[in-house]
């Protein structure tokens, strides 16, 4: 069972953090959706910022677009309807409206619960 979180929260103490909190949230983001979609070979949350790092943010497109993939799939295992969140994601990802992308992404995780 996953955490639900505050959204607007976490928006909050990234803007006050200078982004410092949502790279915590992105870990979270990570870890949760795996667990979620039962993805035990998945990439970790921490694996998965450093990777971004290292190709300076290239692995971070991708990894929206999965992460979109593995949140419809655990919506539609539960019953829940979904659309097609990866492209969403992905977009909002490439326009710079990233912590967009993480509320989204967490009000469907919360929807889970």
């Amino acid at each position: 069972m996953i955490e639900k979180r505050s959204i607007p929260l976490y928006i909050v103490l990234s803007i006050v953090t200078c982004g410092i909190f949502a790279i915590y949230w992105f870990i979270c983001l990570t870890n949760d959706t795996n667990a979620v979609a039962n993805d035990e070979n998945g990439t970790s949350g921490g694996v998965a910022f450093l990777l971004s790092l290292v190709t300076c943010g290239i692995y971070g497109l991708y990894w929206a677009w999965k992460q979109g993939d593995k949140i419809d799939y655990a919506l539609n295992a539960r019953g829940i309807p979904s659309s097609n969140s990866g492209v969403i994601y992905l977009i909002l990802s490439i326009f710079g409206l990233g912590i967009i992308a993480y509320a989204l992404m967490q009000d469907n995780l919360n929807k889970i619960n």
